[in-house]
């Protein structure tokens, strides 16, 4: 199998979860910017165009960066990153999908709707001025997410979870791109400062980053 992956929070959070599993899976890179993960040959591997897909050596693409944790955490169920019992995987795909829905779809469209308006905006329906709306309710997110984290370590309690991932790389790259967290969401702040130790925090950012401006 590989990971179709390129710059960016998504590609980036499935490296940090192959990064903590300890895996190695062959990458292949994708021109994100030269839009070619929209263009006839990868859409034949996924219609949606979205960046990473895993593909495996019978043909069978998996997008989704849930979907591809999942399937990769079945093969590998060590260390347990979704979780090693029913109770745990059931919390930790709840608490995705709170991060998800309440925070980080509205921080990336309003990204794309945003400061990266000239780079979507030729690719997709972008709608400019929903922008400042998704980003206030996107942080409304980020205090929910901050409450949650009262006394505990990660975001489903003391275990490291793809949840953390998420939420993490989403928060990371909209920081480099202006996005500003009210510094009175404590809980928050240490969260991002013990993700920010972890060595697979660095090892999966994309090469070149720094050139690109932005944590992807």
């Amino acid at each position: 199998m590989k990971l179709l992956q390129s710059f960016g929070p998504n590609p980036r959070m499935v490296r940090m979860f192959i990064a903590e599993k300890g895996l190695s899976i062959p990458f292949e890179s994708v021109d994100l910017f030269g839009a070619e993960n929209r263009q006839e040959a990868y859409r034949k591997k996924n219609p949606a165009g979205g960046i990473p897909c895993l593909e495996l050596d019978d043909g069978h693409v998996l997008s989704e960066t849930g979907a591809i944790c999942e399937f990769l955490e079945e093969l590998h169920p060590a260390p347990a990153l979704i979780g090693s019992n029913a109770w745990e995987r059931a919390e930790t795909r709840m608490n995705l999908r709170r991060v998800e829905l309440q925070a980080t779809e509205y921080l990336y469209n309003a990204f794309r709707f945003g400061p990266g308006l000239a780079l979507f905006e030729h690719r997709f329906r972008c709608v400019p001025e929903a922008a400042d709306g998704l980003r206030a309710k996107g942080l409304d997110g980020v205090v929910l997410l901050d409450s949650m984290l009262e006394g505990q370590t990660y975001v489903c309690g003391e275990r490291l979870t793809v949840a953390d991932l998420a939420l993490y790389c989403c928060l990371d790259f909209c920081l480099s791109t202006g996005l500003v967290i009210d510094p009175a969401l404590t809980n928050i702040s240490a969260w991002l400062a013990r993700m920010n130790a972890r060595p697979s925090a660095s090892a999966s950012l994309s090469a070149g980053w720094q050139d690109i401006g932005m944590k992807g």
